[in-house]
């Protein structure tokens, strides 16, 4: 089904209640939680420090209900990790050296 033609809009839903994941987030520890809009529906994107904070969050009962309100479970939302994924929070990699020929070990001299 597509979120446009929904009896109810997931853009329309996140703006019905936005604002309650947005308080269960704050109230439970998330480092971080973006909205993102698409033409098929929206993505939630949450990050929390601690494995044990995103199960509990999840848990909720006022999590719950709001996601079972989603007009499109299967499209309509999609709720991700943050970046890392299911690896956890997200950790950007310190830029190395490319490798190159010449930084290979010589032999040393006899």
């Amino acid at each position: 089904m597509d979120a446009e033609h929904a009896e109810m809009s997931a853009a329309s839903w996140r703006d019905a209640y936005a604002q309650v994941l947005t308080e269960s987030l704050v109230t439970n520890g998330a480092a971080l939680w973006k909205w993102y809009e698409h033409s098929w529906g929206v993505v939630l994107e949450v990050a929390f420090v601690e494995e044990d904070a995103w199960l509990a969050w999840r848990a909720l009962p006022g999590t719950q209900a709001a996601l079972d309100a989603v007009p499109d479970p299967l499209s309509g939302l999609l709720v991700h990790r943050g970046h890392g994924g299911a690896s956890g929070s997200y950790v950007p990699r310190v830029p190395g050296m490319p490798p190159v020929a010449d930084r290979v070990a010589l032999p040393e001299p006899l």
